[in-house]
């Protein structure tokens, strides 16, 4: 109840200032769950919701849906919608796991890409710097990524690998509600890139581990700065 009556002041301090109902939902729930208003787990009912807003399921069932694609939402079979459950431990956890094993894929599979592989790499970077769709990123994202892992040759890695980068996609769209578009910089994508390119499979591993470490600090000074 106590997450309800926050919501509904929520919804009182955010007026009527978006285009459609949709939007109005879609903002008010982001703001309080980004706020930590409403705590993860948090049971997001339609029909309690439609009530607080004054509207109809339509809305609310679309705006639920915008913020399941930011990784904000779950759908939980026999349950519903329910706010993610995201912390700043299981984060650290990612993140160590990721620098655990993707640079040292990264090393064994540089000396063996081929001149196809680093062509697809520069073809992902494009679509990702065209893509709108938040979900569509975060499979751009692993993609380009396991095409410059893909020659390690050790298929239990990549494996592992992939199946972090797939635990990373939330992060990566909870990041994008945060921070928005416009912190999201490939700079380190086409680094990484260019040190393949050139066989620097040293400078490759050292930008990666840059890109890893300071995706970690900000998703940390994110749950420091919320409490």
């Amino acid at each position: 109840m106590s997450e309800l009556t926050a919501l509904t002041r929520l919804i009182a301090e955010s007026g009527g200032r978006h285009r459609t109902a949709t939007a109005h939902v879609e903002a008010t729930l982001r703001t309080a769950i980004l706020t930590g208003r409403l705590a993860g787990g948090t049971a997001l009912r339609q029909e309690d919701l439609a009530e607080a807003f004054g509207l109809s399921r339509m809305p609310i069932r679309e705006a639920l849906r915008q913020l399941e694609a930011q990784a904000l939402v779950d759908f939980v079979p026999h349950k519903g919608a329910v706010v993610t459950e995201i912390s700043a431990a299981d984060a650290a956890d990612t993140y160590a796991i990721r620098m655990a094993l993707e640079p040292a894929a990264l090393a064994l599979s540089i000396p063996r890409l081929t001149a196809a592989d680093l062509a697809r790499a520069e073809e992902l970077i494009d679509e990702m710097d065209g893509e709108a769709d938040d979900a569509r990123l975060g499979e751009l994202n692993r993609r380009f990524h396991m095409v410059l892992y893909g020659a390690a040759g050790h298929p239990k890695l990549l494996a592992l690998a992939e199946s972090q980068l797939a635990a990373f996609d939330r992060y990566l769209r909870f990041h994008l509600a945060v921070k928005g578009r416009q912190h999201l910089s490939q700079d380190d994508h086409r680094a990484m890139l260019a040190a393949a390119r050139a066989g620097d499979g040293e400078r490759a591993v050292a930008v990666l581990r840059r890109h890893l470490t300071v995706a970690a600090e900000t998703i940390a000074a994110f749950f420091a700065e919320r409490g």
